[in-house]
């Protein structure tokens, strides 16, 4: 007795080739000569189908980016209550994900496409840039509670403070982005953090 293909495993499946020929395609050519033609080629699917399901390049990438680096649920920042080794372990990932050349293309394409696409930034601010700030906040409000950041310190802004030069350095190429340079950063993030003296 034959059984009939299943059409969600079929669409996972050329999903997933579409996604994968969009980060090789872009580590090939640059993003700003990338077409959705020679992802669909590359893919081996119609760009119709690419149309389909993606409402831009930008939304595709997104998701090939998602795809690469697990779309699944974050798990929470690592607390052993040594703040200052926790974040110098987390920068230390983020470090080596940034400098992963088979990704660089990819998150740089899509960092310019947030910058221009309204649409992209509001799904991108929902499905990973809340959630992954969320998990940052709780992080530091676990060090608040145990007095190394002070009780009047802003979580938004700590966050902005301990992440931000690490994008910056990255996007802007103006330094060689390192694990050395997120050591430095946490260590002077964390002196400006420091509770009062009363």
């Amino acid at each position: 007795m034959s059984t009939a293909p299943d059409p969600t495993r079929r669409n996972d499946a050329v999903r997933r080739a579409i996604l994968t020929a969009a980060i090789d395609q872009v580590g090939e050519v640059g993003y700003a000569k990338l077409t959705i033609e020679r992802i669909a080629k590359s893919a081996g699917v119609g760009k119709q189908t690419i149309y389909r399901w993606w409402p831009s390049k930008g939304a595709l990438f997104f998701d090939a980016f998602l795809d690469l680096a697990g779309d699944g649920e974050a798990a929470a920042l690592p607390d052993t209550g040594d703040l200052a080794a926790d974040l110098k372990l987390v920068l230390g990932a983020t470090v080596d994900e940034l400098n992963d050349d088979r990704l660089d293309q990819a998150m740089r394409a899509l960092n310019t496409e947030i910058v221009l696409d309204p649409a992209l930034a509001a799904d991108y601010a929902t499905r990973l840039d809340n959630p992954m700030r969320e998990l940052k906040k709780a992080r530091l409000r676990s060090a608040q509670q145990a007095g190394q950041i002070g009780e009047d310190v802003d979580l938004e802004v700590a966050i902005d403070l301990i992440w931000g030069p690490i994008l910056n350095r990255w996007l802007q190429r103006t330094a060689p982005l390192t694990r050395e340079y997120a050591e430095q950063v946490v260590e002077t993030a964390l002196r400006g953090l420091l509770p009062r003296e009363r």
